[in-house]
């Protein structure tokens, strides 16, 4: 459902995949491609939201703002199921796992990977390229090409499984 606030409607390609359930509220755009899967809120009522191209939002997602922290993802990211994104930058390629939690004015580097559950801290700085997990997260390793290629093939699966949910939906 999108959600017309403080005068702004969401901007959403055609080629985005809503699920049902979706709450998308004011100052948002969703880049070709994306997909928000069942009961994700991202709202855009104190900044804005800006996602990127071929990013998938899963089930139970939300994404929100602080005042001054927009929240903008990068293309091809992948966001799991029930993760809390609050006020953060999220470069392309990187993978938020099931649970994790981003805080405000967190940064997430490109191809970065957040453990499941792990909680990335307020202003906190992940690298390009790292693996963090933990309370507080920290980082373990470096990314490797199997993981790479694991998100890769995560993404390009969330493609096909939307485009399928689209014309069954119609």
């Amino acid at each position: 459902m999108l959600i017309k606030f403080k005068g702004k409607m969401p901007q959403i390609d055609q080629s985005v995949y809503v699920a049902e359930g979706a709450k998308i509220i004011g100052d948002v755009t969703i880049g070709l491609e994306a997909s928000i899967w069942f009961n994700c809120v991202l709202r855009g009522d104190i900044d804005y939201i800006q996602i990127g191209q071929r990013t998938n939002i899963q089930d139970g997602t939300i994404i929100h703002l602080d005042h001054g922290f927009p929240c903008v993802v990068g293309n091809d990211v992948t966001i799991g199921h029930r993760a809390i994104i609050h006020g953060c930058t999220i470069e392309s390629g990187a993978m938020i796992s099931m649970g994790a939690t981003i805080l405000t004015g967190a940064r997430i580097g490109k191809n970065a990977i957040i453990g499941a559950g792990a909680v990335i801290l307020e202003g906190q700085e992940i690298p390009q390229g790292c693996v963090a997990v933990g309370i507080p997260a920290k980082v373990t390793r470096e990314v490797t090409e199997i993981d790479i290629k694991r998100i890769s093939k995560g993404k390009d699966e969330y493609i096909k499984l939307a485009n399928l949910a689209k014309q069954n939906h119609d």
